[in-house]
C-alpha cells in the first residue's frame, strides 16, 4: 500500500491526467460505446473525448461530464468531506450535559411556592364591579 502511494506521488501531473484519460477510455470500451456515442451522451464534442482519453487536455467539468455519461460518478465520492465535531468541542458538550444544575435552597423554594399560590389566589378572585 505504501509503495502504491509513493508511486502515485512520483508520477507527474501530466502522467496523472493520462491515467484519468486511460480510465475514461477503459470504461467506454467496457461499455461498448464509441467516442461519438460518449460525446453525445456527455454533451461534449468528439475531439474533447479524444483529448481526454489521450491525456492531452481537458477540463475538470469535461471529465465529470464523461464520468456521468459512463455512469461512474461514484469514483468522485472519495472527495466528499464529512463534517466532524472536534474532540474538544465534543468533550465540552458532554461536560455541559453531565454537570448537575444547582438545587434551590429549601428557604427559597418555600418562598417562591408561597408567592405563586398568592398570585393564583389574586388572579382567581372575581371583580366587584
Amino acid at each position: 500500500m505504501t509503495e502504491q502511494i509513493t508511486y502515485r506521488r512520483s508520477i507527474s501531473d501530466i502522467g496523472q491526467v493520462k491515467i484519468l484519460g486511460t480510465y475514461i477510455k477503459t470504461e467506454r470500451l467496457n461499455q461498448n460505446k464509441t467516442q461519438q456515442a460518449l460525446a453525445d451522451a456527455a454533451g461534449l464534442d468528439r475531439t474533447t473525448i479524444i483529448n481526454l482519453e489521450s491525456g492531452k487536455s481537458g477540463t475538470l467539468l469535461s471529465f465529470i461530464q464523461a464520468l456521468r455519461a459512463l455512469d461512474r460518478l461514484e469514483i468522485l465520492s472519495i472527495f466528499e468531506s464529512k463534517t466532524q465535531i472536534s474532540p474538544l468541542l465534543l468533550a465540552e458538550r458532554e461536560f455541559r450535559y453531565k454537570t448537575r444544575k444547582r438545587a434551590r435552597s429549601p428557604q427559597r423554594a418555600s418562598k417562591s411556592t408561597a408567592q405563586n399560590s398568592t398570585q393564583k389566589q389574586q388572579h382567581n378572585r372575581k371583580s366587584t364591579w
